[in-house]
């Protein structure tokens, strides 16, 4: 008496498709090979990613700067509209960023995928994103991984992480120690909510208000879809190209916490920034968030970037070089405060006035 075998399971069967992500790595290759530098050995398909570290034999005392992060929430706005080649700027932006807040120069990153379902072009679009961004930061894109989750994550989800890693000569360390009363406090325009704050976004935006992402919103003068989507920006070679002309003191990399709070972490005890609310008129869309949802101006302060992206201190007779030089290279900034004495204020940091309208 016979029987017909029945199938052994299979990687497949278990919802994972190896051919796949073969298939997306060869899509994402000549992305990769756009964010190149001299330094990179080998290519894309090894299990590391090689930097060769006699680059660094041009610094007396070489500090390696690293960070990791990742886009947050945003990314189901891009699964929601089919999006996917900008949320890589909004990853490259979270890491690299952060990096050059020390003063350090962005070398080499790479990126984590992880996805319910591998789709091959989807997954390439993510990398493409991802390389055009670590062109705009000056770093190379050495490797990654794309990992499928089949019953974890729902076949169109997904999410990203990466981590980077810049270098600094050590007497160039830019922080807290070289800040000084009368310094003035240099704000850098963001590109609208960056990758901070989507869980409030979507809450008011989708949730309460029951907004459509292709609905076209006129005070954003675009669909609501296109101005949540709208990708970080990328400030690493602004900020080194003011290091360069400027006597840059410290930066702070405006992300989740908001303004005052980020900028709080590089002030010295003793010291304290004060930031004129009055020097700008932030985005329409952080209003349509505020007015929407009720939300109170504090704690909308405390989640979004309210239209700052990254501030810079900088001595006081060096705020109008400093502005001269971002506006060479297309960075709207404005002296948005001061450097005081601590005096009586309990934090670091403190916003004051009214926003101009």
């Amino acid at each position: 008496m016979s029987e017909t075998p029945s199938p052994g399971a299979s990687y497949a069967s278990a919802g994972v498709d190896i051919d796949a992500g073969d298939r997306a790595v060869e899509l994402m290759k000549e992305w990769v090979k756009k964010t190149q530098r001299p330094e990179v050995l080998g290519g894309l398909g090894g299990f590391a990613g090689l930097f060769d570290a006699s680059a660094l034999k041009r610094f007396e005392r070489p500090l390696l700067a690293s960070a990791t992060d990742g886009v947050g929430t945003k990314v189901d706005i891009a699964r929601r509209l089919g999006v996917y080649d900008t949320i890589g700027h909004d990853l490259v932006a979270m890491v690299m960023d952060d990096i050059v807040v020390c003063g350090a120069e962005p070398l080499f990153m790479t990126d984590y995928i992880c996805v319910g379902k591998v789709h091959p072009e989807r997954v390439a679009a993510i990398v493409k994103g991802i390389a055009e961004g670590c062109v705009l930061a000056g770093c190379a894109l050495v490797g990654g991984e794309t990992a499928e989750h089949p019953g974890l994550l729902g076949p169109d989800d997904f999410d990203v992480a990466g981590a980077g890693t810049g270098v600094v000569e050590a007497d160039r360390l830019l922080g807290a120690d070289r800040i000084r009363t009368g310094d003035a406090v240099i704000a850098m325009a963001s590109s609208g909510l960056h990758s901070n704050g989507y869980s409030l976004v979507r809450h008011v935006l989708l949730n309460q208000a029951g907004l459509d992402l292709e609905a076209r919103i006129e005070e954003l003068g675009r669909t609501l879809g296109e101005e949540l989507l709208v990708p970080t920006k990328i400030y690493s070679l602004d900020c080194l190209a003011l290091t360069r002309t400027t006597d840059v003191h410290a930066y702070s990399h405006v992300t989740g916490g908001g303004l005052a709070a980020n900028l709080a972490r590089v002030i010295p005890d003793g010291l304290h920034a004060i930031v004129d609310r009055s020097t700008w008129t932030p985005a329409p869309i952080f209003d349509l968030v505020g007015k929407t949802g009720q939300v109170e101006r504090l704690e909308l302060e405390k989640t979004l970037n309210m239209g700052v992206g990254m501030i810079a201190i900088v001595p006081e007779e060096s705020a109008d070089l400093a502005l001269e030089t971002l506006a060479d290279r297309g960075v709207e900034a404005w002296v948005a405060g001061e450097i005081t004495e601590r005096g009586d204020y309990a934090t670091g940091a403190e916003m004051v006035g009214d926003y101009s309208v």
